[in-house]
Formats: C-alpha cells, structure tokens, sequence
C-alpha cells in the first residue's frame, strides 16, 4: 500500500494526503488497508489516477455510501461519501472518503471512471440527500419519486413523518 500513497503523493504533491490504517481484526492489528481523505474539488482527477495509473490500478469500484455525522464528537463536517477501490492486479483495497456539508452536499458524479457508480449514487442521493452532478440518471431508487425527505440523515424521525400512511397501495393485479 505504499506505493499507491508513494505515487499520489508522487503525482499530487499539493494534496496533504490522510492516510488512515484501517484495522481490519478484532486484534487490532494493522491489515494495510488504508483511507485516504480527498478535498471535494479534486475527487474526479485523483479517482481517474488511482484507476489508470498502473502503480495504483484500482479498476474496480466496489461499494459507494455515506455517513452522516451530524452530533458525532469532534466531527467537523456533516456527511462523508466512502468510496471502496480494488485493485485486483495488486490485490489491495483502498478506502477515499470525502468530507461535505449542508445545505446543499454535493460531489461530481464518478460515473464517468466506473459506470458501475451509477446506482450506489443514487441509493446515496436517495438516502441522504447527496447529489452527484453529472449523473446520468440521478432520481430516486428506493423512495418514491415524489418524497421530500432523506431517511438516513440523522435528523430523521426515528419513527418516520407518517410516510406509511401516504404510501400508495400497490396490489397483484395493479401491479
């Protein structure tokens, strides 16, 4: 996993790159895979190295979400999008984290890169609020169409708006 940090830090040597280990075992060992954390701006051009550039290779984008950390101790930003890379010619996973806040997160969508994308971003769209410009679809895929809240933020009723009520009935035979 050095040399991935070794040529980002290579090729982006304005972008003070965190890298986090992430331990993996209940033992608490270091399993050298990392998080490195990205400035929202700079997401596309360092997630098309770390895809191309073949000291990195990452060519698989394997899982796309977010946190909310509103009221978390010591966070300084609202939402966090995760995105999983694998690299199978390397065999090394890598975690990018980018940091957003409200009133209106946004990211440039990475469809671009992984078309793969596609549908992660819009379960996280759909789920926290999160828009990526660029997407070629960007709607809701869990919720309907016309619902005006986003479950997983943490300032959602733990009980819901009473949204179940308003739900239309859908039946065998109208299906």
């Amino acid at each position: 996993m050095t040399q991935v940090i070794q040529a980002l830090q290579e090729t982006f040597p304005d972008l003070a790159f965190e890298r986090v280990p992430l331990c993996v075992y209940a033992s608490g060992r270091d399993s050298g895979q990392y998080e490195i954390h990205l400035p929202p701006e700079r997401l596309l051009e360092v997630m098309q190295f770390l895809r191309d550039d073949p000291r990195t290779c990452f060519e698989q984008l394997a899982d796309l979400t977010c946190v909310d950390y509103l009221n978390y101790p010591g966070a300084r930003h609202r939402f966090g999008v995760v995105y999983c890379l694998l690299s199978h010619r390397h065999h090394q996973r890598l975690w990018v984290k980018v940091f957003l806040d409200d009133p209106d997160p946004e990211l440039p969508s990475v469809t671009s890169i992984w078309q793969g994308a596609e549908w992660p971003e819009r379960e996280v769209y759909d789920m926290f609020g999160v828009r990526f410009r660029g997407h070629p679809d960007l709607r809701r895929i869990l919720m309907p169409a016309n619902f005006e809240d986003y479950p997983l933020r943490k300032d959602y009723p733990l009980h819901g708006k009473g949204e179940r009520e308003a739900f239309e009935v859908i039946r065998r035979d109208s299906a």
